[in-house]
């Protein structure tokens, strides 16, 4: 089904859609950068995992206390950050999230003490928690809704490049110039997009500023109101579910689990680890823009390309962890190039809420999506480090761990696919007859 006739149409075709352009790129490419960032500052556990095992004296479950920790802190503020943004605008709730993803990233490079270090990725995490939200209602607020998968693609793509400086650069900086140097460095570019931020970054084009919102939207009943609603879309859900089945074994694999799994389980350097975590980097870059140009065009694509990304990534996942000894360097490649198309199949989860609700719920809406993957990634994060300790560091019992959360996410999928269609068809229909009463 083409974009013209998806059942997403209704929102490809609003009055007043803004008309893009390269103003539109230069204001987006700002809230971007600010996403970049914030992911290399998310991700730069992923490199130093070993290195904070060291310095804070620490085992695999108290390791994964981190990412769990900036995980939680990063799900449980996505339905506050998309009513935030819904709300406040953009520019407001960015200029937060930085601040505080910066101050997170340099209290994590001083810290010498655990329990410091863990408030710092709590901070950092909930600066991070208001980029992504952020930068998704800045594309919808710039370009013309015909655009949204592929301007939501673009963005996850710039926030793996972020994952690539973690692992490319950060890496070589930690065993460089020491942990605090690495860190405390990298905090500069939560400086640096600040600034950039405050001086050109606006939340719409002239002209096509939202509603002020009434007296009546305010208040704890507006808010869970507006939490209900958006909820009750079949779309929504099917978002949440989709996102949380596709996203979170890369997540797992990047933010914290993959190079100890491929330097202690798979017996390869710590240099060639870090190539493979590269790989999974590159390979998502390439999938997301292929799954953004599929999705703009071909909506009925959806379902197939996340269920598909599931299926595959279950394979691949289990065949490392099954095979007799250390699985072969061909079969670790063909996992880390399967394992890049888990960004980009959770970025459809957006697709699916997006027509789904009106603009003013945009925010929400995505909030409620975003959730499902991070979720997903926290529980697993979990599992993984509690396997690790009660059974001697076995990662073949402690990644099956994954499999449980793919079934129990397709499932729901599963559930949800046939009344999502059927409320997006009925929208299709409800607007093709308001366009026909439509006075020119």
């Amino acid at each position: 089904m083409s974009s013209a006739t998806s059942p997403s149409s209704p929102s490809m075709s609003l009055p007043g859609d803004p008309p893009g352009g390269r103003r539109a790129v230069a204001v987006w490419s700002i809230g971007v950068a600010v996403y970049f960032v914030a992911v290399i500052f998310r991700t730069s556990l992923g490199v130093a995992g070993l290195d904070a095992v060291e310095r804070f004296h620490i085992n695999a479950s108290a390791l994964s206390t981190f990412s769990i920790l900036q995980l939680l802190v990063y799900a449980g503020m996505q339905i506050p950050v998309g009513l935030m943004v819904d709300r406040l605008g953009t520019k407001k709730v960015l200029t937060l999230g930085v601040i505080l993803f910066t101050i997170g990233q340099l209290g994590f490079a001083f810290s010498s003490s655990y329990s410091m270090a863990l408030v710092s990725r709590a901070l950092l995490g909930c600066g991070d928690a208001m980029t992504f939200i952020s930068v998704l209602r800045l594309g919808t607020r710039w370009f013309p809704a015909r655009r949204g998968p592929l301007v939501a693609q673009l963005a996850g793509l710039v926030g793996m490049a972020g994952n690539l400086i973690s692992t490319l650069v950060i890496a070589r900086l930690l065993h460089g110039i020491g942990w605090t140097a690495a860190f405390a460095g990298s905090a500069v570019a939560g400086v640096v997009v600040l600034v950039l931020m405050l001086l050109f970054l606006k939340d719409h084009p002239e002209g096509y500023e939202p509603a002020p919102p009434s007296g009546t939207h305010k208040g704890a009943a507006y808010l869970r109101g507006q939490i209900a609603t958006t909820w009750r879309e079949p779309g929504t859900r099917l978002g949440l579910w989709v996102h949380f089945s596709t996203q979170f074994p890369a997540m797992v694999f990047l933010l914290l689990w993959g190079l100890p799994f491929l330097v202690e389980a798979q017996g390869l350097s710590r240099g060639t680890a870090g190539e493979l975590l590269t790989l999974v980097v590159l390979s998502n870059m390439t999938v997301g823009l292929v799954y953004g140009q599929i999705v703009a065009r071909h909506h009925a694509a959806r379902l197939p390309l996340a269920l598909g990304t599931v299926a595959t990534t279950a394979v691949m996942w289990a065949m490392p962890i099954v095979w007799p000894g250390q699985a072969p360097m061909w079969l670790l490649v063909v996992m880390c190039v399967v394992l890049g198309a888990c960004g980009p199949a959770s970025m459809i989860g957006f697709d699916f809420a997006r027509p789904a609700n009106p603009p003013e719920r945009q925010g929400t809406a995505s909030g409620i999506v975003n959730m499902g993957g991070f979720i997903a990634s926290m529980t697993t994060l979990l599992a993984v480090g509690v396997l690790l300790d009660a059974t001697g560091d076995n990662y073949r019992v402690a990644f099956s761990a994954v499999f449980v959360l793919e079934a129990l996410g397709v499932s729901q999928i599963l559930r949800l696919r046939g009344r999502a269609a059927r409320a997006e068809r009925e929208r299709l229909v409800a607007s093709r007859v308001a366009s026909v009463h439509v006075p020119v």
